[in-house]
């Protein structure tokens, strides 16, 4: 499912906006490390696909373009739809269309090529929350990648029409600096006006994701506000709700019958509760959950520390998950994410 602009907001540790400058990264050439080292004991290596957040052309089509890993899977990706996805993605006016969601496919699979290319990062876990789980599906080899791409765009359809029907006053709305006693109480003022909700999702402590109907968003915000919390993202269409079982069947019906996944070639953690997959059922499974179950990052966290995870690569434009305080309090990080601004600047005097 796809995920929107919750996934791209601040740590933890700060109430601001996220950095306009973009992902962290290193111009393109390589990747940056986010915490002081990896964990004694622990030498294994994930890499993560991270959830889609906003991906507009004036940002990533320069890379697209000039970023030799990038325009290769781009010619991929033309080549399995039949036409440019940089033109279409060019003329979009939505910041989650279909061409945005290829895009963002496909930069995240290309700074996974560049990592593992010139970094040397041979991953022993691969996980992939919400958006990032076709990434990963692709990168252990579940599915071509050609055929992620198909999978990408039919999925983006058949969102877009049960949403058109169904569900369509309903947002899920992100905030952090909430402990759970605090949610508890919030949602139990829900549960005594008989008002309907849904856990999207817990990412860090006190970070969490509520799907609820828009006429209650204002109360919500208000809610969060005196518990000592910030309001960050809401999104539309709604994701990860237990609700959306019926969009989960039509998309297994309308979408996922048609392919035939493959064992994937590194152990894979599902970004719901942390699940370890060895199997193409396990990968069919997890692809599936997004619709109708939350994330939680912790778990995740804690499967892979189980692994002897102690190096996370996130691989993709991300500006979350490797800004968690989890993410950084737990492994060592290194992301390999969109030039930053100033790059980006000498990029276009060169061109």
């Amino acid at each position: 499912m796809t995920n929107s602009d919750s996934e791209q907001a601040p740590s933890t540790d700060s109430a601001g906006p996220a950095d306009s400058a973009g992902p962290a990264g290193s111009g393109g050439s390589g990747g940056s490390a986010d915490s002081a080292g990896a964990p004694a004991g622990r030498t294994g290596t994930a890499i993560v696909f991270p959830g889609m957040g906003p991906s507009a052309f004036a940002e990533v089509g320069k890379f697209l373009l000039l970023d030799p890993y990038a325009r290769q899977r781009l010619a991929e990706a033309d080549e399995a739809l039949g036409y440019s996805v940089f033109d279409r993605f060019r003329t979009s006016e939505e910041d989650y269309s279909v061409y945005s969601q290829i895009a963002f496919l496909v930069n995240s699979m290309a700074m996974a090529d560049r990592a593992v290319d010139t970094l040397g990062i041979s991953p022993t876990v691969c996980t992939g929350p919400s958006f990032g789980q076709k990434a990963a599906a692709a990168f252990v080899g579940s599915l071509p990648f050609a055929d992620v791409v198909r999978l990408t765009a039919e999925l983006a359809r058949c969102e877009e029409e049960y949403f058109t029907g169904a569900y369509e006053d309903v947002v899920t709305h992100s905030f952090v600096r909430t402990p759970q006693e605090r949610l508890d109480e919030i949602l139990a003022g829900f549960d005594d006006r008989g008002a309907w909700y849904d856990i999207s999702g817990r990412l860090d402590a006190g970070f969490h994701m509520l799907s609820v109907r828009e006429k209650e968003l204002d109360g919500l915000k208000a809610s969060i506000s005196a518990a000592g919390g910030y309001s960050m993202y809401s999104m539309r269409p709604p994701v990860h709700a237990a609700a959306f079982s019926a969009l989960r069947r039509k998309a297994e019906e309308e979408v996922f019958a048609a392919y035939e996944l493959a064992d994937p070639t590194l152990p894979v953690v599902t970004d719901q509760d942390g699940t370890v997959v060895r199997d193409a059922a396990g990968m069919r499974t997890m692809m599936l959950d997004t619709f109708d179950r939350p994330i939680h990052w912790p778990s995740v966290v804690e499967s892979l520390k189980g692994l002897g995870v102690g190096t996370v690569c996130v691989t993709g434009p991300d500006n979350l998950f490797h800004r968690l305080d989890l993410t950084k309090d737990s492994f060592e990080v290194v992301t390999v994410g969109l030039p930053k601004k100033r790059s980006r600047e000498r990029e276009r005097r060169v061109a």
